[in-house]
């Protein structure tokens, strides 16, 4: 589902901080070469994750859900001079991609990259975090949520991708929702009433949620 029009969305693009030459490239051979290349972040959305890294300013940032590595790279332009990034994946197969953009970028180390569940890999990184970005499996969004809050400092800001999920969340049981689908709507609804933090859903391409832990 389109939420703008393409006519809209391309003017929105074009009014707001044009996309790194190096993050266009990146862009381009996910469409290449990638299964399944929407799932990138791409320009604008990019842009919005580079503009909250770059306002919070984190020392230490926490994503799931690497994927090629392009919002990776978006959170990082925010990092601080010392600061890290731990970013998750449990696809090997797009390890070399990743590595090949976080080396030409100048993020490279500060870019920490883990492969595996998530689930197991967050308790044993040793650090808290000022800034999340959930965009992986949907099925565990909820519980990388609950695994990420007691990591995160007061303060800090949880975003999760596609809580819309191209419009799906608004079917109902008649319609026969599908697991990923229900899941998704699950998690929007515990986020609004979880009291560990204040949340707000943003109608962002495919939907971004911003949750500031209290």
């Amino acid at each position: 589902m389109h939420f703008l029009s393409p006519q809209l969305e391309d003017y929105v693009a074009k009014h707001s901080e044009k996309e790194p030459e190096l993050l266009r490239q990146l862009h381009r051979e996910t469409l290449l070469k990638v299964l399944q290349p929407r799932m990138i972040s791409g320009h604008f959305q990019g842009r919005v994750l580079s503009l909250i890294s770059k306002l919070i300013q984190p020392k230490n940032i926490i994503e799931i859900g690497t994927y090629t590595g392009y919002s990776a790279l978006c959170l990082a332009e925010g990092l601080q001079k010392e600061g890290q990034l731990h970013t998750i994946d449990v696809n090997p197969e797009l390890v070399a991609l990743q590595q090949k953009y976080f080396k030409a970028s100048g993020y490279e180390h500060q870019i920490v990259a883990h492969l595996g569940n998530a689930l197991d890999i967050i308790p044993n990184i040793e650090a808290s975090f000022d800034l999340a970005f959930i965009d992986a499996d949907k099925l565990n969004y909820s519980r990388y949520f609950d695994a990420i809050v007691p990591k995160m400092q007061k303060g800090g800001v949880i975003l999760s991708d596609n809580v819309l999920w191209s419009g799906k969340v608004l079917f109902t049981t008649e319609q026969k929702t599908d697991k990923t689908t229900q899941a998704i709507i699950d998690y929007n609804k515990k986020l609004a009433a979880d009291p560990r933090v204040e949340t707000i859903l943003l109608p962002i391409r495919d939907g971004l949620t911003v949750c500031r832990v209290l």
